[in-house]
């Protein structure tokens, strides 16, 4: 009977442990011996999990599984290439402290290096510290990278810092509620499609969002501040860039350059400054002197409306061939310089009878009807006289340029050509809110 019991007890001990190792579960303690070795010996489909405390890094996942941190779980690469290089498909790495990758920037090195063809890869909940890149992503396709928290090292100068997220040839994928700080660029993107970066808050680095060739994809409610440029989107089309906010960014708000049939929607920017850095220009480290809200270079046929612009030195600055953008219904208030727009056709920046709300616009609407009743021209040729020669502003308040500007007003024959609100709002329309 004693025996019979015994039989009995270590049989449900061997079918549990069974139970256990078929549905791949292990917690691991900081001393159970070397992560990696676990690994190895996982299956497919595994979910190991990392008990508070630190343990080594340098770890290579090459199989699909999830890795999982207790409260208080640190992975430590100790000053070596990478903290994680996934090698497969469908991992998951999840509540983890990542810390302390190598810092050679031409291999890479990162808190998670995703190797080519690692699809499906999520990463959630995840904090990194003094990392080169914090997540290098490259020719995979629907990565999620959610709810992490990136901090670069500020201590290394801010160009041999790496990316806090770096994507590269990626199709599809969510990029959301990440909060970066300190890096290099906060996000950037090259050659890749169909994205979509919602929520993430971005600041004290280069670039927030930095977009190279990439299209049709989305960029939705987040959030830049004392980055060089907040959006910096460059050789891309099919975009669209809505209810975001730039806020005290240096140089840029928003920057796009070859931007072509995209929307830019429902953004908040404002406060933009121009920024030299430390040392000034005879360092090479200037970038748009004017500090730029929205700035246009050679972009056509975007649609840009319900945008507020506001305490930035430029509001706008158009150039370089960028015709056919429909400007309607936005909000420029309080920018020291409201628009500069260089070239030779003039521009109207309204739609079907709505033009822009202009602050320092001094018309009135007679007819009651919320339009303006004289024209909007933010531009005269004075304006592009001291464009094309700097040094011309000691002259601004001289008796010949108030006299050659009362001249442009009486005589509209010598007006310049330029941008023309026909039909400005006299109240601000409301922004944010823009639905995909």
């Amino acid at each position: 009977m004693v025996k019979q019991t015994l039989f009995s007890l270590l049989g449900g001990c061997a079918l549990l442990l069974t139970a256990t190792f078929a549905f791949g579960e292990l917690r691991i303690e900081p001393d159970d011996g070397p992560l990696q070795s676990h690994i190895d010996a996982a299956s497919p489909g595994s979910e190991l999990t990392l008990a508070e405390g630190i343990h080594i890094g340098g770890i290579l996942i090459d199989k699909p599984l999830t890795l999982r941190g207790e409260p208080g779980a640190v992975l430590d690469g100790e000053g070596r290439g990478d903290v994680i290089r996934v090698m497969a498909p469908d991992v998951r790495i999840e509540g983890l402290t990542l810390r302390n990758s190598g810092f050679n920037l031409t291999d890479m090195n990162a808190g998670i290096h995703a190797e080519r063809d690692s699809h499906r890869l999520h990463v959630e909940d995840t904090v990194m510290d003094n990392v080169a890149f914090g997540i290098w992503l490259w020719h995979a396709e629907a990565p999620t990278l959610v709810g992490n928290r990136i901090t670069g090292n500020t201590e290394v100068r801010s160009q041999d810092r790496g990316d806090a997220i770096r994507l590269y040839n990626i199709d599809g994928g969510l990029i959301a509620d990440n909060v970066v700080t300190g890096s290099r660029d906060a996000i950037y993107v090259d050659t890749s499609r169909d994205l979509e970066f919602r929520g993430n808050r971005l600041s004290d680095s280069r670039f927030g969002i930095h977009y190279m060739f990439t299209h049709g994809s989305r960029i939705i409610d987040n959030h830049t501040s004392g980055t060089r440029a907040g959006y910096a989107l460059m050789m891309s089309r099919d975009l669209e860039v809505l209810n975001n906010r730039s806020e005290n960014d240096k140089n840029y708000g928003i920057l796009m350059n070859y931007v072509n049939y995209s929307t830019i929607a429902g953004n908040d920017i404002r406060g933009i400054t121009a920024w030299q850095g430390a040392g000034g220009a005879e360092h090479g480290v200037t970038l748009g002197a004017e500090g730029k809200a929205l700035f246009i270079y050679n972009s056509q046929a975007n649609e840009i409306h319900n945008n507020r612009v506001a305490d930035s030195e430029l509001g706008i600055h158009l150039t370089a061939g960028s015709e056919n953008n429909r400007l309607y219904h936005n909000a420029f208030i309080n920018n020291r310089q409201q628009v500069m727009y260089v070239s030779t056709r003039t521009q109207e920046w309204s739609v079907d009878g709505k033009g822009n709300y202009w602050s320092d616009y001094l018309g009135w609407d007679l007819a009651g009807d919320g339009i303006g009743d004289t024209a909007y021209e933010p531009n005269d040729a004075v304006d592009r006289l001291l464009w094309r020669y700097p040094s011309a502003r000691l002259l601004m308040h001289s008796p010949a340029v108030v006299a050659l500007r009362w001249v442009q007003r009486q005589f509209p024959i010598f007006r310049a050509q330029g941008v023309r609100d026909s039909v400005p709002l006299m109240r601000e329309p409301q922004i944010g809110g823009i639905r995909p």
